[in-house]
């Protein structure tokens, strides 16, 4: 296991510097930037120094890069947290459903509803919820992530924690208007991982229904609820944990339509707007960012599907 870690950690360096190196050339767009004078890669390592240094750079409204991108980050992650912890909610027993009944009518009801779903553009999900539940029912709140007369002092940047943390006299109220801000954007959000889980635990739940030890299980006289959670989810959720990487990576990406929508106040909205006043500084900090969580939310899937699962580890020996 420590030898697959130290790999894994080698190939995440490898492909940092090559995030670095985007990061490097989206700065030099800028004619007036301090590295667009430098020779190419003695401005990289200067670059380098000044990352490795926590120096993000200064953007375009003469702020500190590093303290907006502190103000705006848990804001993302605190939505993709409450996204991906829904589609595990949803995904993992739908897909297990439909793996276990597969080609049956519960099967093939999931199985539309979820290509039906996946097919929708999240936009138009977005703007739809935002007309049925703002507009016409009134249920929820059209945008941002709380109403700003609560006041809630900032200490890690994730809301609930901090109204959790924090003595607000509206404390209740407060944790209330958080969640009803929270609903719409983590539906739309959760709706690609979620469909991504059911179709691979659907195929995996299926695949460890086929095998011999399941019928034994069956023969002696288990009942299924146990024969699920004892043996079926046992050996069908470690083959695709290492994939929740790739659908944390896909809702960074969903994030960005996301928020723009909803006018939430994470990276998203705030690397759109660096885009159109062209403030190249703070482009590269977001990319940095966003590509960084990504490689680790990989890195982090791998190792844990390899702990629970020693086979992964021997197959990506063999691939080696």
């Amino acid at each position: 296991m420590l030898i697959y870690a130290i790999r894994r950690l080698n190939l995440f360096i490898i492909t940092l510097l090559i995030l670095t190196l985007i990061g490097y050339n989206i700065v030099r767009l800028d004619p007036f930037s301090v590295f667009n004078q430098q020779e190419f890669w003695t401005g990289w390592f200067q670059y380098l120094r000044q990352l490795m240094q926590g120096d993000l750079g200064i953007s375009a409204s003469g702020l500190p890069v590093t303290e907006s991108l502190s103000q705006v980050f848990p804001a993302t992650l605190e939505l993709c947290f409450f996204a991906f912890l829904l589609a595990l909610i949803i995904g993992i027993p739908f897909g297990t459903l439909a793996g276990i009944r597969r080609g049956s009518a519960a099967d093939i009801m999931i199985s539309s509803i979820t290509l039906l779903t996946f097919s929708m553009p999240i936009f138009w999900m977005a703007i739809l919820m935002i007309m049925v539940f703002s507009l016409y029912l009134g249920w929820l709140p059209v945008s941002g992530r709380y109403n700003l007369l609560f006041e809630i002092p900032t200490v890690t940047g994730f809301a609930l924690v901090d109204v959790l943390i924090s003595n607000h006299p509206q404390r209740s109220q407060a944790i209330e208007d958080i969640i009803r801000h929270l609903v719409m954007p983590t539906l739309v959000l959760a709706v690609a991982p979620t469909t991504e889980i059911i179709k691979l635990l659907r195929d995996s739940v299926a695949d460890v229904m086929s095998q011999n030890y399941i019928k034994a299980a069956a023969t002696k006289g288990l009942s299924k609820s146990e024969i699920v959670m004892r043996h079926v989810l046992k050996n069908a959720l470690p083959p695709i944990i290492p994939k929740f990487g790739i659908q944390i990576s896909t809702m960074m990406t969903f994030a960005i339509i996301t928020e723009s929508i909803f006018n939430w106040p994470g990276i998203g909205t705030w690397l759109l707007n660096a885009l159109s006043f062209q403030d190249y500084v703070t482009v590269q900090a977001g990319v940095l960012a966003v590509g960084s969580v990504v490689l680790l939310a990989n890195i982090f899937s791998d190792l844990a599907g390899a702990a629970i699962s020693p086979l992964a580890r021997k197959e990506w020996y063999a691939l080696k």
